[in-house]
C-alpha cells in the first residue's frame, strides 16, 4: 500500500527553505482533514513544514524504527509505549482521543442495535453469516479489532474469504469495500463523519468503554536516529500539545461535530 503524504511547503521571510519535519501517522488523522486543517495553524505559528505520510499505525512505526521520520503520532498505546522503551522514542505524550464504532447495513442483519456491549456485538456478527470487512493491515485500528475479537473469545481467521473480509487497506478503502459488501466495518468515528461514500450504512454500535481510542504522540529519539530534527519534532510536539493547540484540536468538526477530544498531558 502506498503512503498518502501531506505537505505544505512555505518560505520563510528570508526566502530560504522553511525548516521541516517528517511525521509517520495514520491513515485515520488523514482521512479525517485534521491535518488539513491544523498544518496552516502550526506553519503560521512555528514556520514549519510539517510532512505527513499516512499509513497505518504498525507501518508508521517500524517507518519511524528505521528513522524515517521525526515525530510519531498514532493510536495503539501499547505498541508506542514499547516503542519508547526501546530506544526508538523520546517521552510519550497522550494527545487526544475519539472513539471507535461498528457501521453496517440499514437493515442490521445482525440485530447490533440490540448488542449490550462490543463482544456481544461481535458475536452476533458472526453467530448470524454476516459480513465483516476488516483493515488487517497492523494498523492502529485493526491492532484494536483483534484485541476486540479475543475478549469476545472469537477467532475471526477460519472465516478469512468467507464473511471475515481483510482488505489489508486503509480505513477509507476499507470501508468503500465493506459498504459495497453490505458488510460491518469497524471505523474511528472521525473518518466516519468525514466519509462522503454512506450509501445507506450507518452507525450500528457505539458506546461501549472497549471502543476508546487514544491517540498518542512522540518526537523520534536522536540518540538512535542521529538525522532527525530533534528540535522541530520538539517544537511541533509541544505545540500540539499547548493549550492553544488543545484548543484547535477541540474546534476542529465536521458538520458541527468535534472528531477527536484533546487530552494532553
Amino acid at each position: 500500500m502506498k503512503p498518502s503524504v501531506i505537505a505544505l511547503s512555505v518560505l520563510i521571510s528570508t526566502g530560504a527553505a522553511a525548516e521541516s519535519i517528517i511525521v509517520q501517522s495514520t491513515t485515520s488523522t488523514k482521512n479525517s482533514g485534521l491535518y488539513d486543517y491544523l498544518l496552516p495553524l502550526i506553519q503560521r505559528d512555528l514556520g514549519l513544514t510539517v510532512n505527513v505520510v499516512a499509513v497505518g499505525t504498525g507501518q508508521a512505526i517500524k517507518n519511524a524504527m528505521r528513522c524515517d521520520g521525526d515525530v510519531l503520532l498514532v493510536h495503539a498505546k501499547a505498541a508506542e509505549e514499547k516503542f519508547v522503551s526501546e530506544g526508538y522514542g523520546l517521552e510519550r505524550h497522550n494527545l487526544m482521543y475519539n472513539d471507535f464504532v461498528i457501521i453496517g447495513p440499514a437493515g442490521d442483519p445482525a440485530g447490533l442495535a440490540n448488542a449490550a456491549d462490543a463482544a456481544d456485538a461481535l458475536n452476533r456478527i458472526q453467530a448470524s453469516g454476516a459480513k465483516f470487512a476488516s483493515r488487517g493491515d497492523d494498523s492502529g485500528t485493526h491492532k484494536k479489532e483483534q484485541a476486540l475479537w479475543r475478549a469476545a473469545g472469537i477467532d475471526p481467521l477460519p472465516g478469512s474469504g468467507d464473511w471475515y473480509l481483510e482488505t489489508g487497506s486503509g480505513m477509507g478503502a476499507t470501508l468503500n469495500t465493506g459498504i459495497g459488501v453490505g458488510a460491518y466495518v469497524m471505523t474511528d468515528r472521525a473518518t466516519w463523519l468525514k466519509f462522503g461514500n454512506k450509501q445507506d450504512a450507518q452507525i450500528q454500535f457505539e458506546g461501549d468503554a472497549a471502543l476508546f481510542n487514544q491517540y498518542g504522540v512522540i518526537p523520534v529519539n536522536p540518540v538512535t536516529c542521529p538525522s532527525v530534527n530533534k528540535d522541530g519534532a520538539i517544537r511541533f510536539r509541544d505545540w500540539l500539545i499547548s493549550d492553544k493547540g488543545q484548543a484547535a484540536i477541540a474546534a476542529y468538526q465536521v458538520d458541527g461535530k468535534p472528531l477527536f477530544f484533546p487530552n494532553a498531558n
